[in-house]
This record gives C-alpha cells, sequence and structure tokens, in this order.
C-alpha cells in the first residue's frame, strides 16, 4: 500500500517536471503533449490528487453569470450591446448540458474599445486562470501567422493544435486577435470544428468556445453611431440589429479581413457579430478613473480630466468619439 502510494506520488512529480519542460517548446508541440498527458492523468485526476498541484479542466465547473454580469458593468465603459450579447451567449451556451455547435463569437470595432479586455473578462470568468490558463490560447495573427507563403503549413498546425488542446478539454477557449491582419484562408482550417458536427476524427468540439477580435468593420460601426448622434437618439438605443447583418456582410466582402469570403460567414459558423461602438470623452474619463483605482490610487478629477483632454477625437467638426479609445489612457496616466 506505501509502494502504491510512493509510485503514485513519483509519478505525479514526474508529470508535474515534464509540464514544466514542455511548455518550453512552440505551440503546437503543446497542444500534443497535453493530449498524451490527459491519458497519463487519468488514474491520478480520479480522486483529485493531480489537480491540488496543477490547473486541471473541469468541465462540470458552472459559469457564475452573476459574477460575469458585474464584472462587464463595472470594467467594460459604452458597450451596452456587446455586454448584453456576451451574457446572454455565454450564459445560454454553459447552461446548455449538449450544444449542437462551439459558440463562435466575432468582435468588431476600432482600437481601443475593449475587444482585447472583454476577451480577458470571459476568459478569466470561464476558466480561474484566465490569459494564463492552460485551457485558454490565444493567437495574435502578426505573431503567430506573418508569411503569406506558409498558409497551408499554418493550417495544418493550427488543426493539430486545436485537436489537441480540445481533446484534453472539451471546454477550451482560443481567442484569435488581430484577425483583420490574418491572411485570408487560414482561418477556414478550423471550420469543421465550428460546424454542426457530432465529433470530428472522434473528437467533439460542441462545449468549446472561438473568439475573433477584430478591427474590420470599424468604420461600420462608426457610421451608425454618428448617424444616431446626428439625429439626437441615444447611443443605448441602438440595438444589434441595427448593426450586425451589415456587419456580417462588410467583414465578408472586406479583402483586409481575415474573414475575407470565408467558409465560417457563408455557411453561418459565427453565431455573432459583435459590435463595439466608438468611446465617447465620457467613457475615456471613465477609463481612467478604472485605470486609478486598479493602481491604488485616490481618484483625483483634475487629473482625470486632463487625461481626457489629451485625447483627440472624431470627426474634425464634431469631436464625439476618442480615435484610439482607451488604448492610451495608461501610459498618458504615468505620466500624471
Amino acid at each position: 500500500m506505501l509502494r502504491a502510494g510512493w509510485l503514485r506520488g513519483a509519478a505525479l512529480l514526474a508529470l508535474l517536471l515534464a509540464a514544466r519542460v514542455v511548455a518550453a517548446f512552440e505551440p503546437i508541440t503543446v497542444g500534443l503533449a497535453i493530449g498524451a498527458a490527459s491519458a497519463i492523468t487519468g488514474y491520478l485526476s480520479y480522486n483529485g490528487i493531480y489537480c491540488r498541484f496543477a490547473e486541471c479542466c473541469r468541465e462540470e465547473r458552472p459559469l457564475n453569470a452573476s459574477a460575469l454580469k458585474l464584472d462587464l458593468e463595472e470594467k467594460l465603459f459604452g458597450q451596452h450591446l456587446a455586454t448584453e450579447v456576451i451574457l446572454k451567449a455565454l450564459t445560454g451556451f454553459r447552461n446548455n448540458k449538449n450544444p449542437k455547435k462551439p459558440l463562435t463569437l466575432s468582435l468588431h470595432g476600432w482600437a481601443g474599445t475593449g475587444k482585447n479586455f472583454i476577451s480577458q473578462i470571459v476568459a478569466e470568468n470561464l476558466h480561474p486562470k484566465g490569459l494564463k490558463s492552460n485551457f485558454v490560447h490565444l493567437f495574435v495573427s502578426t505573431l503567430h501567422f506573418p508569411h503569406e507563403q506558409k498558409i497551408k503549413l499554418y493550417q495544418d498546425q493550427l488543426q493539430k493544435w486545436i485537436r489537441g488542446n480540445v481533446s484534453a478539454c472539451a471546454n477550451s477557449v482560443f481567442i484569435f486577435d488581430e484577425m483583420d491582419k490574418l491572411h485570408p484562408g487560414i482561418i477556414d482550417a478550423i471550420k469543421p470544428f465550428l460546424d454542426y458536427y457530432e465529433q470530428v476524427d472522434g473528437v467533439s468540439y460542441r462545449k468549446a468556445i472561438f473568439i475573433f477580435l477584430s478591427n474590420a468593420g470599424g468604420d461600420l460601426i462608426t457610421k451608425t453611431a454618428l448617424d444616431f448622434w446626428r439625429a439626437g437618439r441615444k447611443r443605448e438605443d441602438i440595438q444589434l440589429k441595427d448593426l450586425e447583418p451589415v456587419l456580417s456582410v462588410g467583414v465578408f466582402n472586406n479583402k483586409h479581413s481575415g474573414l475575407w469570403h470565408s467558409g465560417l460567414i457563408d455557411k453561418n459558423l459565427i453565431d455573432y457579430f459583435i459590435p463595439f461602438l466608438p468611446l465617447e470623452y465620457r467613457h475615456v474619463k471613465m477609463c481612467v478613473r478604472a485605470e486609478m483605482r486598479a493602481r491604488g490610487s485616490a481618484i483625483d478629477e483634475d487629473i482625470v480630466t486632463r487625461v481626457a483632454e489629451e485625447m483627440t477625437f472624431f470627426p474634425k467638426d464634431e469631436k464625439i468619439y476618442s480615435d484610439k479609445g482607451c488604448k492610451t489612457v495608461q501610459s498618458r496616466l504615468d505620466f500624471h
């Protein structure tokens, strides 16, 4: 009995050391290794021993919808559409014990409007370690897929990476940043994984979540927001139906979009196109206050105003929207 316990402990230690070594290799290698490791740890994890020392994929872990709602309301400013749609989409998806396909969200808007921030919030609410979790995977187009002549290689690597990680954790999260800089055609490699298949080569992808972040469509969103403002209507009156159809068509026909003529749109595999509205002066001030609180600083309204007034706004005549959203708030606050 003692020998069996010692063997289990030794196996656990070896596995943990191996995991640290594997983490030093490229993502594809890690993905395949995770799939193999899941089989090795099957016995150890059944009694919770392994999970005391390392992060485990807990498919039964429920989504705390109240916590997610609070995070979105307190940390995301000026994005009533994104807050509403993401909350409903995630809650409905995670409450469904037998989804027919993975949840696929495409977030669109100018830089600094909150797309990356909201993907971080989502990750933290789905997996405790957030973006640092072994089950949350971030791809940056200009970093991971830089060369147009290597599209076929990237497609093969992407399929292997996703297959390996979903095999290890069914409710894995995949975030694709800078979709507007992704070479067209690459993303179609994952089309079979997003479709209504029960399994693909023995693997079910139905509980996974895919999130695309893109600046593409920002001009269409801004035009709609401006039209509402010039008509004397509140931005909160803008509804998803005012933007989603225009976004899907606009992104599909945009040659500078990784979703240009993509089968993901053509086959209606993206569940929601979520617009992020351009931020106004008052929203920038909210961002400054939030950053000051995050730093543990007292809120100084004079500094809040000075930082907000340093930002530039558009259109040229009306000067309603910050051209960088809240993207430079942190760096500008360093000077005050």
